[in-house]
């Protein structure tokens, strides 16, 4: 780019610049400007998507997404989202364009978005094929670990134009991720069951984000060689599995009943010392940085596990009670 003329003898003699110097500068910036603004981008499905500049007016297709855009400092640029779209407080203001399995594609057109955020493996193909169809640009988000979440707030910060906000947001979130590992990661393993839902008896495999923050605490998942991310499982899997910790999330902040019907089985080792515990699913079951609030509370239930290893069983205190 040409030096700006200073207030000197390099000013020409009639104090404009000359127009030969006005088109060259004109077309300089033609060329350079475009390349600058232009967003060229590969999402979690491995799209190359191509945006003429940041994304003003943005639609998102999953409550984790609307959040992690919020992080990323990009939370003014949305225009629409899913039903529990509900962190921070300001998404619950956003317009809702239907839940994240049954998008209202109309809603969705009616907002004008210059860029759809869409979840792999929460939304319908065929709602994202009809998007892209109408010339909608869609940006498929899927985060299978927890660099997964600090690449995303990276992904969304570009996407949004607020870069430096996002690179920020994703260097705290390594370093507070690096912090829980070097304090967990080596301790005795625990053989654990994540339960996600109960009717049907759902998990999570070794390649969800779960299994990593598990990995982070030294937990070891026990239906991580399944190969669907979200499978169904049989009860008689889990008692065969016999897992030493079961920990269960439901629909909200509070502790699903249906865990403790696990004590039917008082030969299962989690019961031994009565290892059963809850984690809020907004914490540990959303792909945002407070998936770290929700490993912190983990890494803590772990260890309440390894201390009890050192503790009499449930049953040996039982037997000495009755004996006496």
């Amino acid at each position: 780019m040409p030096r700006p003329l200073s207030p000197s003898s390099d000013r020409p003699c009639n104090g404009r610049i000359p127009a030969l110097l006005v088109s060259a500068w004109v077309a300089l910036l033609g060329a350079v400007l475009p390349a600058q603004a232009q967003i060229l981008i590969r999402d979690d499905a491995g799209n190359e998507l191509s945006l003429p500049g940041p994304a003003r007016r943005i639609v998102s297709l999953a409550p984790h997404i609307t959040e992690t855009l919020f992080a990323a400092g990009a939370g003014e640029r949305i225009v629409g989202a899913v039903a529990h779209s509900d962190y921070p407080l300001a998404a619950r203001k956003l317009p809702v364009v239907g839940g994240y399995n049954n998008i209202d594609i109309e809603a969705v057109i009616a907002l004008r978005p210059d860029l759809v955020i869409a979840w792999q493996s929460g939304n319908r193909n065929a709602h994202l094929d009809r998007i892209t169809a109408l010339g909608i640009p869609v940006y498929v988000n899927e985060a299978l670990s927890i660099e997964g979440v600090a690449r995303s707030l990276e992904a969304f910060g570009r996407l949004a134009g607020t870069d430096t906000s996002a690179r920020e947001a994703a260097r705290h979130f390594r370093g507070r991720a690096t912090e829980l590992a070097a304090r967990y990661r080596d301790r005795p393993p625990v053989r654990m069951f994540y339960q996600i839902w109960n009717t049907p008896l759902m998990t999570i495999n070794g390649e969800h984000l779960i299994s990593d923050v598990m990995r982070l605490c030294g937990g070891q998942n026990v239906f991580a060689d399944l190969p669907m991310l979200a499978p169904r499982i049989s009860v008689e899997a889990v008692l065969a599995a016999d897992p030493e910790a079961i920990v269960a999330s439901g629909m909200n902040a509070t502790r699903p009943e249906w865990l403790d019907q696990w004590r039917r089985w008082p030969g299962l080792a989690a019961n031994a010392h009565g290892n059963l515990y809850f984690i809020d699913p907004d914490l540990i079951q959303r792909h945002t940085p407070r998936i770290l609030d929700g490993a912190s509370l983990l890494c803590d239930i772990l260890d309440a596990v390894r201390e009890k290893r050192r503790q009499p069983s449930v049953s040996s205190r039982e037997d000495s009670r009755a004996q006496r």
